[in-house]
């Protein structure tokens, strides 16, 4: 194995999560995201492309004490409800960084909108932790750049 990876990696804990048109966030978790293709069960028990891509979901946690960030997400979440806004689907960049900062790998998330909000547990035992609001994102489109 030794060799067999290149150098100037690109680590799980160097990445952006960008949606246009909302401040900067930041993001203490990013889930994985799928990007699955459509099948469709054929009479002799094989499986054949369905031609079109389901559409994704991401998991993102953030600081509940970065008051501006929850309050465009809280915003944004509103706009999804009814009466729904036309602008509540977004774009979105999701960007991977190398070690260096000179390698990236970017996916654009098409149609990225908030569907679920959950807020933290709480517990008087705990020693501090920092609380964070866990958001989840559906995505029409998830293509790379």
């Amino acid at each position: 194995m030794k060799g067999a990876i290149k150098p100037d990696h690109m680590p799980v804990n160097k990445y952006d999560f960008i949606i246009l048109g909302m401040p900067s966030f930041t993001p203490i978790t990013v889930s994985g995201i799928e990007n699955e293709l459509q099948t469709v069960d054929l009479p002799d028990r094989t499986k054949a492309s369905g031609g079109n891509r389901n559409p994704s979901e991401v998991t993102v946690t953030f600081p509940m004490h970065h008051l501006a960030e929850q309050a465009a997400l809280e915003l944004w979440f509103a706009e999804s409800q009814d009466p729904v806004s036309p602008t509540y689907k977004k774009v979105g960049t999701l960007i991977h960084k190398s070690n260096s900062g000179q390698t990236f790998r970017s996916y654009t998330m098409d149609g990225i909108f908030p569907s679920k909000q959950s807020l933290p547990e709480l517990n008087m035992d705990n020693e501090g932790e920092q609380a964070v609001v866990e958001w989840t994102f559906q995505i029409d489109d998830l293509l790379p750049i």
